[in-house]
């Protein structure tokens, strides 16, 4: 019997890669302070792993054309953000709000389906098969291989994308190619974690990080090592307890992130501005 064949071994393996996973994209996210684009994105992308479920398809396939959908939405919202701040976030929680609810009525019209796709909004980490072990490594691969390869262009347009643009970078390229990323991360962990928190993960470790350091590379480690211990901490407490994995991981982080935010030494008034992570590597 191979070490994966144990159900817990699988769901550790998983909960580490998703942790780190989520760890590095997140830190992109509290930079371009695309938290509310994210969330609307994870939940709409809901309704693409229900309609795949109902067809007979994969679900990563229903949620990546979903995604890829949404990403381009969001891209188009956020390209006005100058202009209609409010009425873009408006637009952004509509958005939200109509894929949820999308992905509700698709699964209260889908009578006599028996495949519990609740589990996908909260995720069921302890009964991940070695195909998503396999497409969470893959997907997490090439993620972060993007995220090193692009480093200094992705770093470019958080800090100053006028400058960016104005440089001659493809900034529409950059900013659509960041979407898919994380867009990427939510699908490939819905069954972990589910669709719905998601959100909680890819951003509270980051957001844990900013408050002890002020360098992009101490950052970027510290979050990945948030989100991985986080994960395994919460998969930990939810099997001796029995508890949801997914609401058990994301209280974890919840509560890891409030702790920082009283004893961490960028937390509080000293705080330096979220801009002064520029250029300290």
């Amino acid at each position: 019997m191979s070490w994966l064949d144990s159900y817990t071994h699988r769901a550790l393996l998983e909960a580490a890669m998703v942790g780190a996973l989520c760890g590095a994209i997140g830190l992109h996210v509290v930079l371009r302070r695309m938290s509310f684009f994210a969330m609307a994105m994870t939940h709409a992308t809901f309704p693409g792993v229900v309609l795949a479920a109902v067809l007979g398809i994969h679900i990563y396939i229903g949620g990546a054309a979903m995604g890829l959908l949404v990403c381009l939405c969001v891209l188009a919202l956020s390209r006005r953000r100058g202009r209609h701040a409010q009425g873009v976030t408006t637009a952004t929680g509509i958005v939200l709000a109509t894929g949820f609810a999308l992905g509700v009525a698709l699964l209260s019209a889908t009578h006599g389906f028996n495949r519990n796709l609740e589990a996908f909004m909260t995720g069921s980490i302890v009964t991940v098969t070695g195909v998503d072990l396999a497409a969470t490594a893959c997907v997490g691969a090439a993620v972060l291989v993007v995220l090193i390869a692009l480093h200094k262009e992705l770093l470019y347009g958080a800090f100053d994308p006028e400058g960016q643009r104005a440089g001659g970078y493809p900034v529409a390229i950059l900013e659509l190619l960041m979407l898919l990323l994380v867009e990427a991360v939510i699908v490939v962990t819905a069954p972990a974690v589910g669709v719905m928190l998601a959100m909680a993960l890819i951003v509270g470790p980051a957001a844990t990080a900013r408050l002890w350091t002020d360098r992009i590379r101490t950052t970027t480690l510290i979050s990945m090592g948030v989100g991985t211990g986080a994960c395994a901490l919460g998969l930990e407490l939810s099997m001796r307890w029995n508890l949801a994995a997914g609401g058990t991981i994301t209280l974890v982080i919840a509560a890891v992130f409030l702790l920082s935010l009283v004893v961490a030494p960028h937390s509080g008034a000293g705080r330096p501005p979220l801009r002064a992570l520029q250029w300290r590597a």
